[in-house]
Order: structure tokens, then sequence, then C-alpha cells
């Protein structure tokens, strides 16, 4: 039915319409036989290709043939003419040579060459979609650096409306996961792996304490940022880590607020979702090192904690630390004056 109603149409509406179709069908089937690296579906685009070279070549005869017309005679009424009238002393008209057919046979190769012409680019085409995947990298073989959460945001506590200027887990998130993060932590070759954010309280305040917190995971190491919005100035946290089990306890100044570094053993919970539900005890895990800025340049209460730790027990320096704390700090508003 498809093919009668093609025959209705004009030439010039059916070959024109043929070709289009032909070559957008033929284009697409050989980059999904690329892509999917099926030979039955580049068969199927040759010969779409293939089709279309031929619609090309019977539009480009018929075209030449419109703008070269060529008169012809029947051999009776040629012969008529002949009897009736004396032949001619010299003839007026252009005479048709030996050169005639030559010029022909050209005009006719000329149209097979631009055909097979039409033919190579579009096998050009298709080796360029079958040779693409080799020479530039697949998406699934790239390694995507993870990203902080958008989107729609659960309502803040009502701690986070009680304090003035709370920064947001979210944006800690963005304030730590940062292209050079990788790179400040000794490995930038690794990408991150994980990176979330958390609008929590602070324990045993009764949800009255802010503190917003970000993590991002790499191979090697995790980091965690949180800002804690309590009245505890650094001074005095200093001195409660003299009574803990807080190791290698060293005071300084980070962009002109108190800081301190320690260090300290991370805490492993196993969780048995078997049927009995019941975890294993707690036990202590790998060596973090911490480092905890006061909110403000006066201390008067509240501090950034950045915290790095590895599942192997190794650390990065000291001023890895520092680094990431001058990168991040700008990004928590400072305390105001009460």
């Amino acid at each position: 039915m498809l093919g009668f109603l093609l025959r209705l149409l004009p030439f010039w509406v059916r070959e024109p319409l043929l070709i289009a179709v032909g070559s957008v069908l033929g284009v697409r089937i050989m980059y999904l036989a690329v892509r999917d690296h099926d030979r039955v579906a580049a068969g199927l685009g040759v010969v779409f290709l293939v089709f279309t070279a031929i619609r090309v070549y019977a539009v480009i005869r018929a075209l030449r043939a419109r703008r070269n017309p060529s008169p012809t005679a029947s051999a009776d009424g040629a012969a008529v003419d002949a009897a009736a009238q004396p032949q001619p002393q010299a003839e007026t008209g252009p005479r048709p040579g030996p050169d005639t057919p030559k010029k022909e046979k050209e005009e006719e190769h000329n149209a097979w060459g631009q055909a097979f012409a039409a033919v190579a680019v579009f096998g050009a085409l298709a080796a360029a979609l079958w040779l693409a995947p080799r020479f530039t990298p697949s998406d699934d073989n790239i390694t995507r650096p993870a990203s902080c959460s958008g989107g729609t945001h659960e309502e803040l506590p009502k701690a986070f409306k009680d304090t003035p200027r709370p920064v947001t887990g979210e944006e800690l998130c963005k304030a730590l996961n940062r292209p050079e993060l990788a790179k400040l932590l000794g490995t930038p070759e690794e990408t991150a792996t994980t990176a979330s954010s958390s609008n929590n309280t602070a324990p045993l305040t009764d949800g009255k304490v802010a503190e917003p917190e970000a993590e991002v995971t790499f191979d090697t190491y995790t980091v965690n940022v949180s800002a804690t919005y309590n009245k505890l100035s650094i001074d005095q946290y200093v001195k409660l880590m003299k009574f803990g089990d807080e190791k290698d306890i060293k005071t300084l100044t980070v962009l002109g607020r108190l800081a301190v570094l320690a260090s300290d053993h991370t805490m492993r919970l196993e969780i048995n979702l078997g049927s009995g539900g019941s975890g294993g005890p707690v036990e202590e895990g790998p060596l973090a090192r911490t480092l905890s800025v006061a909110l403000d340049r006066n201390d008067r209460g509240g501090y950034c904690e950045i915290t790095v730790w590895s599942t192997s027990g190794a650390l990065p320096n000291d001023s890895a630390l520092l680094d990431i704390a001058e990168k991040v700090l700008p990004r928590i508003p400072e305390r105001p004056v009460r």
C-alpha cells in the first residue's frame, strides 16, 4: 500500500522524500549498530545508505536530462523530409558529430561518480561512528566525583531557627566538597566516592543546639566537618580535652581564630540485621585527627570541627587539616555578638 502511494507521487516529490528518509534512517541505524556492536543492524544501515545513494544518482540523471534536453525525431519523419527537400549546400544548425556519444559517456560517468561519492560520504560517517567509541572514553568508564545532594530539603529543626545565622549541612557539604580537596589530602589522583550532609542537633541538648555536618569520602581518607552552636569556647574545650583520652593536643590560631588539634579513636559499631536484630559491642575504630576552630575571633562560644581518618589508620599531615580549614571557614558566617 505504501509503495503504491509513493508511485502516485510526482518524481520531484517522491525522490527527495526517499533520499531524506533513507539518509536519516541509515545514519541512525548505523549509530545504533556502533553503540550496541550489532552487525545485523550495521548491515541494515548499509542497505539504507546504498538505497539512498541510488536515489541520489537517479535525481542527478534527471537534473542533467532537464538541463540538456535532446530532441528526438522519428526515423520515418526524417526520411520523408530528406526526400521532399533538396540537400542544402551548407548546414546552418549544429550537426551531431563523433564527439556526441563521448560527451554522453562522460556525463554518465560523472553521474556515477557523484553517486559513488555519496556512498563514500555515508561510508565515512559510518566509519566515524564505528571508530568513535574506541578513541573517546565511554561515559560508563568515567569516574565522576560525588556531589552534594540538592533538590527539596527537609524543614530545619527549631534549634536552627533560634540560632542567629547558622550554616546548614548542605552549605557545609558544598564548602567541603571542593575540586582540590583530594589534593589537599595528599591524594590528588582520587575522586570523592560519597558526599552527604545533615541538619542535626547536638546530643544530650534536648534538640536545643544546632549541629549541622557534612562528610566526603575518598578511597583513602574520610573528611567530616561539623559546626556546633553551643556556648562552649575553644579555651574551655582545651581544658576538657586534658581530662579526656585525646592525644597530641596542640593549640594554634587559624584565620585569626583560636583552634586546637587533637587525636582520638573513632567508634566502630557492628549491626546484625539477621533474625535476632542484635548488634555487636561498640569497638574502638581507627585513629582520627580533629581540628577544632572557634566560630568567631573572640571565642565567645561554638566551634567548627574538621576530622580526618582512614580505615587503614593512616593520617595526613596536620597541614592538610589547616589547608582545609582555610577553605571551609570563610563559608561559615562568624557568630554575631549577642
